[in-house]
Formats: C-alpha cells, sequence, structure tokens
C-alpha cells in the first residue's frame, strides 16, 4: 500500500497523526481529513526519521487490498483480527479471524455481563468498508530501525487523542506492530487499549450537564454512549466513543493476545477505579466513603471487607493514627480488604495506601494556593483500591492484602499541636513537630497492623512529601527500601509497565535526623532530605517483613488543563504482583 504527502524541510514532530482517505482507485491522498463517526479506520504505525511521505519511512504492512501494488515484505500468512470493544467501563470481547477475506458475518460485541466479555460472530473486514486511514508518525531510536518506548507512547497518544475525536464506529490497528525494542505484540495491544481508556474517562459526576453519547457504541455495550444525540440545543461537549477496536495479529498469537486483551481491560477498569477516588471532592470522599466503597468492591469481587472504627482502633493502641483525626469531624477508618486467590498458606502481599481524605496540613497549615488538590491525599488508597480490582478481575493466582489508614487532617480546638507526644501501635512514642507531616503517622501504625497477616512483603503507597516531588518531579515514583531484591523487582515492574520508579536511599545515617530529646523519634527530621527521613521514619515500623516505600507525592495526579488523578503507580503495582505470580509472563 502507497500513499504519498507532500514533504516537507520542517523537523517533524515526535508523534503526528495525520488521515488520509481511500478512494476506489486508491489514488487520493489529502492529509488532515477529519474521520467520520460513521467511519471505519484503519490506524497504521509509520516509522520515519523524515516527514511521512519520504522514502525512509517504514510503512507497515496492511491486510486489506486499497491499493493493487503491494509491499515485497508481507508476511507469509495475514494477520487475525483480534476484536475488543473499547467503551468506559465495560466488558472485553476479544475474537480472532482468520481469514482477510470478505464475510457477511456481524462483529462481536461487549457484554456487560458477570464482568466478562461474550464471544461474538466472526467477521473481516474489506477494502471497501474502509473509509479512512490514519498515520501515525514515529521517530527512530539512534541506531535502530524501531521508536523508543517514549515515542511509542507518544504515538498511542495522540493516535487515541484522534481517535476518541472522531468516534468512528470500527477501528482497526496495526500500531502494535511497530514496537520499541523488547516489546512484544501483546505488549503493543495492551499499550494501545490503555491509551484509548485513558483518552476515553471522563469525570463528570458531579457536572449539572452531562455529555451526551453518539450513538457509536457498539450493540452489548454499556455505559458512556447512549442511542440518540440529545438535545441540538444542549451545548455539552459531547461524549467520545469507539465503537469497537480491532488488532490485526497473527493467528498463531491468538491465545495470548486475547489474554493481554483481557488484563489491559481488567487494569484499565482498576485505574478509572482509581481515577474516580481521586477525583471526587472532599466533601464526598472522607473516611466513611471509602469504607463503603471498600464494602462495594467486595460485593462486586467477593472479596473480604473488614472496616476498624475509632473504637476498636483506640483497643489496639493506634495512637498515631487516631491523633492525625482528632480535629477533623470525620471519624477515621481502618480498611482491610483481602483477596485470596493462591493457595491458603501462601504469604499475601500487603499494600498500605495512605487515605488522608484531605489534608489542611492541622496547625501546622499549607498556603491556601493550591490547597484544592490536597483532595488527592488520598490517592495511596486509591491506588490500593485500583491494584485489588485489578488482580481480582484478572484472576491472578495470589494472596493479596489492602490496608487503608484513612482520616481527615483539620485544625480545630482538638486538633494536635506541634510538641504533642502520641503513641504508636507498635508501643514506639513519637513527638509531633509538624502536624503537616501527618501521612507517616497514620502509615506507621496501619504498618504495625500488617504483621498480623505476615507478609511475604508491604508495599506503602503515599503522597507522602513535597521534598520527592522536588527531587524527582512528575516523571517517577520515589522508591525506597533497604531489600536491593524487593527494590530491583519494583523498579523492573515499572519499567516493564511504563509507570516508573526510582531508588533512594534509606540509610541507617539518616535516621540521626529523626532524634528528639523527649519521644523515641521526631516526626520530621529538619530541612534536608525530607523525603529520604520520612522513609526513614516508616522503617521503624517494618522490621519483621520485607517492606518498600513509594512516595507518589510528584505522580499520582496532573495539575493545570489537565488537573485529575493519574492513577499511578497502579500499572506498576499490578505488574509487579503478575511478575511474582508468573514470572515469565509479558509486561502488562
Amino acid at each position: 500500500m502507497h500513499c504519498s504527502v507532500c514533504p516537507s524541510n520542517r523537523e517533524p514532530a515526535q508523534a503526528e497523526v495525520v488521515v488520509i482517505p481511500i478512494d476506489p482507485e486508491g489514488k487520493a491522498c489529502t492529509p488532515q481529513i477529519p474521520l467520520r463517526e460513521s467511519d471505519a479506520a484503519l490506524v497504521l504505525g509509520v516509522a520515519a526519521r523524515g516527514d511521512l511521505g519520504r522514502a525512509n519511512g517504514a510503512l507497515l504492512w496492511v491486510p486489506l487490498a486499497v491499493h493493487p501494488a503491494a509491499p515485497t515484505e508481507a508476511p507469509a500468512a495475514p494477520p487475525a483480527l483480534a476484536a475488543v470493544t473499547i467503551s468506559p467501563k465495560t466488558s472485553v470481547s476479544a475474537e480472532s479471524v482468520k481469514s482477510s477475506t470478505p464475510s457477511s458475518d456481524s462483529a462481536g460485541a461487549a457484554t456487560p455481563e458477570s464482568g466478562r466479555g461474550r464471544r461474538g460472530k466472526r467477521e473481516t473486514i474489506s477494502a471497501a468498508q474502509v473509509r479512512r486511514v490514519l498515520l501515525v508518525r514515529m521517530t527512530f531510536k539512534a541506531g535502530t530501525r524501531k521508536p523508543s518506548e517514549k515515542h511509542f507512547n507518544d504515538a498511542l497518544r495522540a493516535a487515541a487523542r484522534a481517535l476518541t475525536e472522531a468516534s468512528p464506529a470500527q477501528v482497526v490497528s496495526l500500531l502494535h506492530e511497530a514496537l520499541p525494542e523488547g516489546r512484544d505484540t501483546a505488549w503493543g495491544c495492551r499499550a494501545l487499549i490503555l491509551a484509548l481508556r485513558e483518552q476515553l474517562y471522563r469525570f463528570d459526576t458531579y457536572k449539572s450537564k452531562k455529555a451526551e453519547g453518539r450513538g457509536t457504541e457498539a450493540k452489548g455495550t454499556e455505559g458512556r454512549g447512549t442511542e440518540g444525540k440529545g438535545d441540538e440545543s444542549d451545548t455539552t461537549e459531547p461524549r467520545r466513543s469507539i465503537g469497537e477496536l480491532r488488532l490485526a495479529v497473527d493467528p498463531q498469537a491468538r491465545v495470548g493476545i486475547e489474554a493481554a486483551i483481557t488484563q489491559a481491560i481488567a487494569l484499565a477498569d482498576g485505574l478509572d477505579l482509581t481515577r474516580d477516588l481521586g477525583n471526587t471532592p472532599p466533601n464526598v470522599c472522607n473516611p466513611a466513603f471509602l469504607a463503603d466503597q471498600a464494602i462495594e468492591l467486595g460485593k462486586l469481587h467477593r472479596l473480604k471487607v473488614e472496616v476498624l472504627e475509632r473504637k476498636q482502633m483506640q483497643a489496639l493502641g493506634m495512637g498515631a493514627l487516631l491523633a492525625v483525626a482528632q480535629g477533623s469531624a470525620q471519624a477515621p477508618r481502618l480498611i482491610a480488604i483481602t483477596y485470596r486467590g493462591g493457595k491458603a498458606r501462601q504469604a499475601p502481599i500487603v499494600l498500605v495506601g495512605k487515605g488522608i481524605t484531605f489534608d489542611t496540613g492541622g496547625i501546622s497549615i499549607k498556603p491556601s494556593a493550591s490547597m484544592d488538590e490536597m483532595k488527592f491525599d488520598m490517592s495511596g488508597a486509591g491506588a490500593v483500591f485500583g491494584t485489588l480490582k485489578a488482580v481480582a478481575a484478572m484472576q491472578l493466582p495470589v494472596n493479596l492484602v489492602g490496608l487503608v489508614p484513612a482520616a481527615e487532617n483539620m485544625p480545630d480546638g482538638n486538633a494536635t499541636r506541634p510538641g504533642d507526644i502520641v503513641t504508636t501501635m507498635s508501643g514506639q512514642t513519637v513527638e509531633i513537630l509538624n502536624t503537616d507531616a501527618e501521612g507517616r503517622l497514620i502509615l506507621c501504625d496501619a504498618l504495625t497492623f500488617a504483621e498480623r497477616y505476615k507478609p511475604d512483603t508491604v508495599i506503602d503507597i503515599a503522597t507522602l512529601t513535597g521534598a520527592c516531588v522536588v527531587a524527582l518531579g512528575a516523571v517517577h515514583s520515589g522508591l525506597f527500601s533497604p531489600d536491593d531484591d524487593l527494590a530491583a523487582e519494583l523498579e523492573k515492574a515499572g519499567k516493564a509497565a511504563s509507570d516508573t520508579c526510582w531508588r533512594m536511599p534509606v540509610d541507617d545515617a539518616y535516621q540521626e535526623l529523626l532524634k528528639s530529646n523527649f519521644a523515641d523519634m521526631a516526626n520530621i527530621g529538619g530541612k534536608g532530605a525530607g523525603a529520604v527521613s520520612a522513609a526513614c521514619f516508616l522503617a521503624r515500623f517494618t522490621k519483621s517483613f520485607r517492606w518498600a516505600h513509594l512516595d507518589i507525592a510528584g505522580t499520582a495526579w496532573r495539575e493545570g488543563a489537565a488537573k485529575g488523578a493519574s492513577a499511578r503507580p497502579v500499572p506498576l503495582l499490578v505488574e509487579f504482583i503478575r511478575s511474582r505470580v508468573a514470572p515469565k509472563a509479558t509486561a502488562a
């Protein structure tokens, strides 16, 4: 298949999309033609150093006879088509088609029943059904014929934006064939599905006028689309959707690709839950709300849920957690969610997520600028919820426990003061020098509580320090662990999932920063090494198990026009758990 786009001398963008219409003779080649929602679209990966039309661009082979001039390096057998419905919060229908000849059969559609896709009839797509071709340019990595992982992901996001804006009824994609070095087709398919689902995500629960569907969803799906277009006088932005995505794959890889699609949908659902919780306003998302959400999650996935209230925490001696909550009218909760997919005697992985549903800083009050973003201070808790949802949907053979200490940090006459000393569940005492260093106080009691599960590994996730944002920005989450093997596992999982973390020190030498003249330790360590001293504080409560700490203060949400929860580090955590139960599995 050949098409030429007028060359240009300007430097190409790292990821760019161009839409090309196809006429019956294959002659038309006009860039920047908008997709129509009724059109089928074929998405091609173009890896090129120059402009799209230059000879050094590598156009992927297309299993559709839209042009008589076939490439010389065509595969021996035509790819299959694995179909998946890409609509937010719906299930997946994966179906392979072993022929590329025209057929009158209809496509399989997703169904919401039991959270699984239902196999439909097989269908092939002929050239006559394709109305537009979307070309996506990628930049080669230096010295290779492959794009870098960053450029590949940029290209996926660019294609996702173009497709969701157009809301086509059907899309066939070959982008997963233009893979970065070391990645396989399953990884590429997952990455495309996740990019589309993220682009389709909207949080408009609290808007008085919600976006209407455009009637382009595949039959059998539910959620964001509707049959009609709504009132024409309504200026609300239409809700975008893609009826169906088809992935052209090797027929011999059918089983692996379908498994990858199913896992991608499960992960996307978990990411959506994490985003929803983070984006919910703090007057709604309080500790009781999180407890209710845990109970609903337990009902949906048959998880055991236990919620401890103030009296139970007092009986356990959780003086640090209760101290943080005592200035708020919202009562604290300790939420424990258990998923049992492994053997009865298998030691669980325990995830502990910071659940401060709003953080004013307490008596050590924060500046007013951007304080609204402190609703995201429960992002660690949201990550635990999303990871549990994804793991349960994947039915991974592992035992997993999620612990969420939930509280609100507010200033009033009952609030903790700088200089107060509290006794933790472990019996160690803490001098509170800054009430805005509250996350470590609720986490330390939850970490002690985790001992009762006799865990294999404990990972806490928290928007803990501004110092980590200064050190790493919004690119990497901060990773702290005295266990080299565990740290290496998490770093590898982060790279595999494109959700990276960077290891920071947690040396005993830094423990000197936490010295107190009046208690066993202080809750802050001074001006220097703030993220490190916070991790060192937590390390004092983790002596009986393997432990790692993820500081997600810089990665848990986005600022500016795209403000909202990012759902990180759910991909990292899910991949870490997947790699534990299936060491040879491909990255999620």
